[in-house]
């Protein structure tokens, strides 16, 4: 019974139905933060947002990496880890534009909404975590969904500092931490994928 594949396809089951509930819920909570940010005018948000869109592609990726070779699933969370980086640089550069010209968040909406990101990601976290020490694909979307959890304690934080100091400054400051996470988080599961590669590379030249 061992031989028959069966644990494997009930493993890739599970990772399917998981990564499709994580993509919906990342990228219901994508709209519901991108609206929030701009109509708050929260660089936190949107930051935060943009984490969420990113997450939501990671799991995509990872559907399409379910039952394929491992080749096949480094190179997904690879392409994950780019794409992460690459949405952390453009907060990095929204940032800049809103610290030169002004912006005016409402704190409100940054806790509100950081609150039901908090719900959501804390969810996400809890359906992941028995995947934590799977295949590298797996690996990825359990280090997004932790950095998730982090930065939108942040957007709360983020909005409170905002009242308590009647500043712009912090809305700033933890959309600036927010990205710095995307982007350590991106390197991170780039650097994972590129060891998996090479394994999978020096497993397929030993075999010929």
């Amino acid at each position: 019974m061992s031989d028959c594949g069966c644990e494997i396809e009930i493993r890739d089951r599970e990772e399917r139905r998981t990564l499709v509930t994580l993509f919906v819920i990342n990228g219901v909570m994508f709209l519901v933060e991108i609206v929030a940010g701009i109509i708050g005018d929260s660089t936190a948000l949107i930051a935060d947002s943009l984490d969420m869109l990113a997450d939501a592609s990671v799991y995509a990726i990872g559907l399409y990496a379910v039952g394929k070779s491992l080749l096949v699933k480094a190179r997904a969370a690879q392409l994950s880890g780019i794409f992460q980086v690459l949405l952390g640089l453009g907060v990095l550069l929204d940032i800049l534009r809103r610290a030169v010209l002004g912006s005016e968040p409402e704190p409100s909406f940054m806790i509100v909404v950081g609150l039901i990101a908090l719900v959501a990601n804390t969810v996400c976290l809890i359906l992941i975590h028995k995947h934590r020490n799977g295949e590298v694909h797996m690996r990825a979307s359990w280090i997004f969904s932790k950095n998730d959890v982090i930065a939108n304690l942040g957007v709360i934080s983020g909005g409170l500092l905002v009242i308590w100091l009647g500043s712009s400054w912090p809305d700033l400051i933890i959309g600036l931490v927010i990205a710095a996470i995307v982007i350590r988080g991106g390197v991170h599961i780039m650097k994972d994928a590129n060891k998996e590669i090479k394994d999978a590379q020096a497993g397929q030249v030993s075999l010929e």
